[in-house]
């Protein structure tokens, strides 16, 4: 098992730094692997969320070669562009089915219809999944601005009523968007998007962060040494009592 450089705690939150990112997608790996052995063992069942984002490729191909019974695990994923099929190449809905969904087959998976005619419709039908399938492990990473989901800091709502929602992403977010690959050029990014809530992440059993990468170490620094608050929503996940924040040395390079 990968032993973390270093580990510490800030408020509830747990950090562990480890020496690659490929150390680091395998000890994620892990822990999501044991919590989902852990539901299913006493439930016959578990729910998880995935992000959708290069930052998070070596944990999901850690977590292909895990022996999870994925046949009794339902599947939901963060957040949605509103502008864009699902055959997109940016999709990620797409990019999650090609990194993840295609080669483990959950029992059941829902993904978000961002490119829906209704989308109030679409923000209630996936409410409702949400309310009926309780999540226990939540697999999320933290922006360069530091949203989580698309909760960027301008749209971002520790207390919000809702359990998704549609947004509109800030300069920053859709920057990272093109320094990510996905798209050539500032002005191709989508505007809108759908999202999982602060209040429906942090409501998971367990919250697995994976923060890989120089480009990520200012929001790892204000998420741990910044206020709690929304101009860095990633920071609440101070108030979590079962979350874990996984970095490398270059992420971790500011804390």
């Amino acid at each position: 098992m990968n032993q973390p450089l270093r580990s510490f705690r800030k408020e509830a939150l747990q950090v562990e730094v480890y020496g690659t990112a490929g150390e680091l997608g395998e000890a994620a790996a892990g822990c999501v692997e044991r919590q989902l052995a852990s539901a299913i063992a006493s439930r016959g069942e578990a729910n998880l969320v995935f992000a959708a984002a290069v930052s998070q490729l070596s944990f999901l191909a850690a977590l292909r070669r895990k022996a999870i019974d994925w046949a009794r695990v339902t599947v939901f994923h963060l957040d949605e562009y509103t502008e864009l099929p699902e055959e997109h190449p940016a999709s990620f809905r797409r990019f999650l089915c090609e990194h993840m969904l295609d080669g483990v087959r959950p029992g059941c998976v829902h993904l978000m219809r961002g490119d829906a005619d209704d989308l109030q419709g679409e923000i209630e039908r996936y409410e409702s999944l949400l309310r009926a399938h309780p999540l226990d492990v939540a697999c999320i990473g933290i922006g360069e601005n530091g949203h989580i989901a698309f909760n960027d800091p301008p749209v971002a709502d520790f207390d919000d009523p809702l359990l998704v929602k549609e947004v509109e992403l800030d300069d920053a977010c859709r920057l990272q968007q093109v320094h990510d690959g996905w798209f050539s050029s500032f002005d191709e990014t989508p505007r809108r998007a759908l999202t999982l809530t602060v209040p429906a992440i942090m409501s998971s059993r367990v919250i697995s962060c994976v923060v890989p990468g120089e480009r990520k170490a200012d929001a790892v620094h204000d998420a741990l040494k910044g206020p709690i608050a929304t101009a860095c929503p990633a920071s609440i996940l101070r108030r979590h009592h079962n979350a874990t924040l996984l970095l490398d040395p270059a992420s971790a390079a500011r804390v």
